[in-house]
């Protein structure tokens, strides 16, 4: 979580929103989103993102990452029987969902 709400204001620029929102599922999970309204991702990188390549590019104000926290965040989603899914637009922002089991 830390990793994609660091990522939210990275890609923001002054002004922009960040919603966080928690809904339980009827399937025993529980759905956590990170809703922004920065520069969006492109749909190049979309297609790259999760798929074992290392994607890294600079914030809004030139902040550098390494491109490793998406990777490590699917890893950890997928070995605790969760998910992780993204949609964004440029210009208009991105949301990233996780989802996660609430039961053993």
């Amino acid at each position: 979580m830390r990793n994609l709400l660091n990522n939210a204001i990275k890609f923001c620029n002054e002004g922009c929103e960040i919603l966080i929102t928690a809904a339980y599922q009827s399937n025993g999970m529980l759905k956590v989103c990170i809703k922004d309204t920065g520069i969006g991702i492109s749909k190049a990188i979309l297609e790259k993102l999760f798929k074992d390549e290392n994607i890294s590019s600079r914030g809004t104000k030139n902040e550098k990452g390494t491109g490793l926290g998406l990777m490590i965040c699917k890893d950890f989603m997928s070995r605790n029987g969760g998910d992780i899914e993204v949609s964004s637009e440029m210009g208009v922002g991105t949301t990233f969902c996780v989802t996660v089991p609430t039961h053993d």
